[in-house]
């Protein structure tokens, strides 16, 4: 099988990356960045990438490319808009013309869902989007079930949940590694109750591998994520116990509006392809602080 990804730098992408290229697939890599190893450069538009798809045959595309974080897109609104869902437009109408047999997955993410009325959230719920981050994902899902439909393109929305790992430097995790260099003292949003739905890098990695070879290609989605509920502040505490026993964590109160209350995931779906998750927080996290440690 050969896989094009699409952000091959970034924190999935490279590790997407790295993992078929290990499982002996054939794998392309493409990047704006250009001062990571990547086989493609690609323009921050995506306009040339029809100059790779015209003349190498893929089996599959991952799109692992867009905006990082859902406070980029309340500062950003417009390009995160062009990175979540124009861009996704271009590679559609690219594999399109060039690569119509071409499966095609998008990293959606657990941000559709907002503040779910009901948990675990399966993907039959109805999606309520609290940040512009979760609207422009929902928009490039429509688009992925459209194309599918009009054009007969296989394609699949994955809704990513709390992805975590060595590598990661953005969200929980990597804000308490920064703030523990100025002090012991970890002050963090929210209440602390709050809950996510936290899957390990290595995790994520197994489910593509499932996905590509056992789901479905019709323009539908599927919850990508451990299946087990973890509150934020028990997450915050492991970390820390592995880390630096020294810090103290400390939750504001104070409440972000686009930030959802409970993430929990119903992922039978992913289980009926194969998946079980094998990283475990604890472990996971284990893992997370020796790297931090080796950063100094």
């Amino acid at each position: 099988m050969k896989i094009l990804i699409i952000g091959c730098s970034g924190f999935i992408g490279s590790n997407a990356y790295r993992y078929f290229k290990l499982h002996q697939y054939s794998v392309t890599g493409c990047d704006i960045n250009k001062n990571t190893p990547n086989d493609f450069l690609l323009k921050s538009d995506l306009s040339n990438i029809h100059e790779l798809l015209k003349d190498i045959t893929f089996d599959a595309c991952i799109n692992a490319s867009g905006s990082p974080t859902v406070a980029y897109s309340i500062s950003n609104q417009q390009n995160d808009y062009v990175l979540n869902f124009e861009n996704v437009v271009t590679l559609l109408d690219s594999i399109k013309k060039y690569q119509p047999a071409c499966k095609f997955i998008n990293l959606s993410s657990a941000a559709v869902y907002g503040n779910p009325k009901k948990l675990p959230v399966s993907e039959s719920d109805f999606p309520n989007p609290l940040s512009p981050y979760g609207k422009h994902k929902l928009l490039s899902e429509d688009l992925l079930s459209s194309y599918f439909q009009k054009y007969e393109i296989p394609t699949l929305s994955l809704r990513i949940f709390s992805v975590y790992g060595n590598g990661l430097q953005k969200q929980l995790f990597w804000d308490i590694y920064q703030k523990s260099l100025k002090s012991n003292i970890i002050e963090l949003f929210g209440s602390g109750t709050e809950t996510r739905d936290f899957i390990h890098i290595d995790d994520l990695m197994e489910a593509f591998h499932l996905i590509l070879n056992n789901a479905s290609f019709n323009g539908s989605t599927i919850n990508v994520a451990s299946g087990i509920e973890v509150q934020v502040k028990q997450a915050a505490e492991t970390m820390v116990n592995h880390y630096n026993k020294a810090l103290q964590i400390k939750f504001s109160g104070v409440i972000n509006k686009n930030d959802p209350a409970h993430w929990w995931a119903d992922i039978s779906k992913l289980n009926s392809l194969g998946f079980k998750p094998k990283t475990n927080i604890i472990e996971g996290l284990k893992k997370y602080a020796l790297w931090l440690k080796e950063l100094g």
